[in-house]
């Protein structure tokens, strides 16, 4: 159709259409001018929230313009809300375009006959707008008021815009919102709002000087009043509803702004206008403040102040509990501090994961003797806490009394690298960091970890070896888990950490009724300056560190007897009957009979016989071979192998055979096993062991010597039962040869120095050192 056609046809159309067209043209390009240069802004901050895992109010505070401004999430927006609020505000919200014409007239006619405001016209929309920009109430604010209406009508949906109207309805001071008035006023979330609260909080915005709440309450109840009765003479509510409104009390007062679970909302960081369902469990959260407060209350006369707790539900990580300090408002010890997620030395809580890690590589079952005896590990030379060794001990007596030895060497058969793997696949964040620096001592506590760590980590042994991060926020489902430990080796663990024959039970529980049925692990640093205790059931588990923010030690503080009553307060208070349910062995999980002095598969000689678990196809299947019958001479001095023993002469004899450093120790502190003769100097077999373990000088050590006042370094080695003379090499030179277990002494040269121990045997061992001459 060509132009000419369609001016034919215009000027065809009757003058009223034409008309009609052109203005309907002027009025859209007029809407379309007045939106590009006027266009709506709504910019609104609201406080940020923080929800328990049932939606419960833990945390709000200020908006940045310096106001309680709480959001109502639209499933709070209760049907029982929306009829009532309609039914004061706007009837007609749903059928008119923000504007409602008919009001309007009706408010235009009654005012004008009156002289006076008698009728208002605004639409709940016209509300919102007049809100988002407040101005006098005037012809020209209305006006406004109505164009912005229309724009908001233009960009949100009718919930959107009724929420808008429920979020910003002033009520009073620096309040605004239903659900800011809901929550400081009576105390609840806005969906558990009655008819007669909605009510009474739907006219407050009307008048929020003349109305406050706490201030006002007959006031407020006698024009609540009001407006049911005249609800009810339009029928949107039953007679019956109205009545039970009319009788309800309207008790609200002030209350304080929420700041539970403090600690954790700063951790999370909670921005602006955020809202945050945390996995915290309320009524957990408040009976471990409440325990955790108490307790600490308790130790202030022992100097120590302070506390921190974290609860864990171990099939999702979810952690329902986390007290950062025994009172987070107490500023004078620190209360602010999250001791949560503070670097701090674990102490002993690590040993379990080594024998864990011992188990799965075969190298341990629970009744496997391992060496308690004093060990050199290149200048480190760890000790027990009691300064005592006690000889071949097992695995279980091991972890249950806490050795350090045992634990270090079960460290070196594992392997630093391996062990500083799980911990990294526990995203223990601190080893992460320092994994190039950390040597043996680390299971000792010489790293650093957090409680946050160490309890992932001991949920991980509770999830039967498979770790799953700590969840704080739905949001963090997604971390990816992943399997440290074995069932099999999780199960030892298990058994071994729930006995209670052991140092680390506190006195005060080891008679009564009420000891929870849990594993549990502690650990005290060094310095006394934290005090562990970190145990789990199928359900929980929980950590419990107790110590001061300033690093400060006590001589009263340790895990056993200051952490873990912490511990089994909280476990009887939170899972009281964790005793009807506990871990059943895995499929791959079995048992044997073991040798009780070895913890290996019993000999024809072996007398004492245990059950022990093991792992099939993993676990060793060693025989015990601690007692051998050996050729000796008849005066028992001296002993023959195969290769040498005379035709006649000699006798048989059964020995206990110790490793070289058990039975070194067994020599020197007793109880004197004894050991088998030194072996017939003139046999010439050749023996393919390793030589003597030197035990001083360190190998790759550097030695300072005085200048003036020099002084020998000691020559000492450890051999085997057989050996009964050693010789010693300087530099490859033959300096003495001496009894095995004689103490030697010698002047080094400055510089690099060889030294070589060869027993009679044949078997040698070098270490190298390096000597400098200083002025002392």
């Amino acid at each position: 159709m060509d132009g000419e056609t369609l001016k034919a046809k215009w000027l065809k159309a009757p003058v009223w259409v034409r008309r009609l067209l052109r203005v309907s043209c002027i009025s859209l390009a007029f809407w379309l001018l007045l939106n590009i240069l006027f266009p709506l802004k709504v910019i609104t901050s609201y406080s940020p929230l923080l929800y328990d895992r049932h939606g419960a109010l833990l945390y709000t505070r200020l908006t940045p313009d310096e106001k309680w401004r709480l959001p109502l999430q639209p499933d709070e927006i209760t049907p029982l809300m929306e009829k009532t609020i309609l039914a004061k505000e706007d009837r007609w919200f749903y059928y008119h375009p923000g504007v409602n014409p008919l009001s309007v007239v009706r408010a235009l006619v009654r005012n004008t006959a009156t002289g006076r405001r008698t009728s208002g016209a605004s639409t709940i929309t016209m509300q919102v707008a007049r809100m988002l920009n407040r101005r006098p109430r005037t012809w020209g604010s209305k006006l406004i008021e109505m164009f912005r209406a229309l724009q908001l009508e233009m960009r949100y949906s009718k919930k959107e815009i009724l929420r808008l109207y429920l979020n910003l309805a002033p009520y009073g001071g620096n309040m605004e919102g239903i659900a800011s008035a809901s929550y400081f006023y009576l105390d609840k979330a806005p969906d558990h709002l009655s008819l007669a609260e909605i009510t009474a909080l739907s006219i407050i915005p009307n008048r929020p000087n003349s109305l406050t709440p706490g201030k006002h309450n007959d006031a407020i109840i006698k024009e609540r009043n009001r407006w049911l009765q005249w609800m009810a003479t339009r029928d949107f509510f039953s007679q019956k509803e109205i009545e039970d409104a009319l009788k309800e009390p309207f008790d609200a007062y002030r209350h304080p702004a929420p700041r539970l679970a403090p600690h954790l909302t700063q951790r999370l960081h909670v921005g602006d206008s955020e809202s945050v369902t945390t996995t915290l469990s309320l009524n957990t959260q408040l009976q471990a403040e409440k325990i955790v407060g108490d307790y600490v209350r308790s130790l202030q006369d022992l100097n120590i102040r302070n506390a921190c707790v974290i609860v864990m539900k171990n099939a999702t990580g979810k952690v329902l509990a986390y007290v950062g300090s025994a009172n987070f408002f107490d500023t004078t010890d620190g209360g602010q501090v999250n001791g949560a997620a503070a670097i701090r030395q674990p102490g002993s809580t690590l040993k379990p994961l080594v024998y864990g890690l011992g188990v799965d590589a075969g190298l341990v079952t629970p009744k496997r003797m391992i060496a308690d005896v004093p060990v050199n590990y290149s200048g480190y030379v760890p000790e027990n806490y009691d300064l005592r060794f006690n000889g071949l001990v097992s695995m279980e007596y091991a972890l249950m009394h806490s050795l350090n030895i045992p634990a270090v060497n079960m460290l070196q058969a594992v392997g630093k690298d391996k062990m500083i793997q799980a911990l990294t696949l526990s995203q223990c964040k601190q080893i992460i960091k320092d994994r190039d620096k950390l040597g043996l001592s680390l299971i000792l506590g010489g790293c650093g970890t957090s409680l946050e760590d160490l309890t992932g980590l001991y949920g991980m042994i509770a999830n039967n070896g498979f770790y799953k991060p700590l969840r704080f926020t739905d949001a963090d489902s997604l971390q990816p888990g992943a399997r440290i430990l074995s069932k099999e080796a999780s199960f030892i663990l298990h058994e071994t950490l729930s006995k209670i024959d052991r140092p680390d039970l506190p006195l005060n529980w080891t008679a009564t009724e009420s000891l929870p049925r849990i594993a549990w692990k502690t650990g005290t640093s060094y310095g006394r300056r934290d005090a562990w205790s970190i145990g789990y059931n199928k359900t929980y588990t929980i950590g419990v560190w107790v110590g001061n923010f300033s690093g400060k030690g006590s001589s009263d503080l340790s895990g056993a007897t200051i952490a873990t009553p912490l511990l089994f307060r909280l476990f009887n208070a939170i899972d009281k009957e964790s005793h009807t349910d506990w871990f059943t062995p895995p499929i791959g999980m079995e048992q044997r009979k073991v040798c009780a002095e070895t913890g290996l598969v019993p000999n024809d000689y072996c007398d004492q016989i245990v059950m022990d678990y093991f792992i099939p196809l993993t676990s060793s299947t060693l025989v015990c071979n601690n007692r051998q019958e050996i050729m000796v001479s008849p005066d028992e001095k001296t002993s023959f192998c195969n290769d040498c023993a005379p035709d006649g002469g000699y006798k048989k004899k059964w020995f206990t055979v110790l490793p070289p450093e058990v039975q070194a120790f067994h020599i020197q502190a007793g109880p004197a096993i004894a050991p088998v003769p030194p072996h017939n100097p003139a046999c010439t077999k050749v023996w393919p062991d390793k030589g003597p373990i030197i035990k001083s000088p360190q190998h790759r050590a550097e030695y300072l010597i005085s200048k003036q006042h020099p002084e020998p370094l000691l020559l000492e080695c450890q051999p085997a039962n057989d050996v009964a003379m050693v010789h010693w090499y300087i530099n490859n030179k033959h300096y003495k040869t001496a009894p095995a277990r004689d103490r030697v002494f010698f002047m080094p040269n400055e510089g690099q120095v060889k030294i070589s121990c060869t027993d009679d045997k044949g078997r040698n061992r070098d270490v190298m050192i390096d000597v400098r001459l200083v002025d002392l």
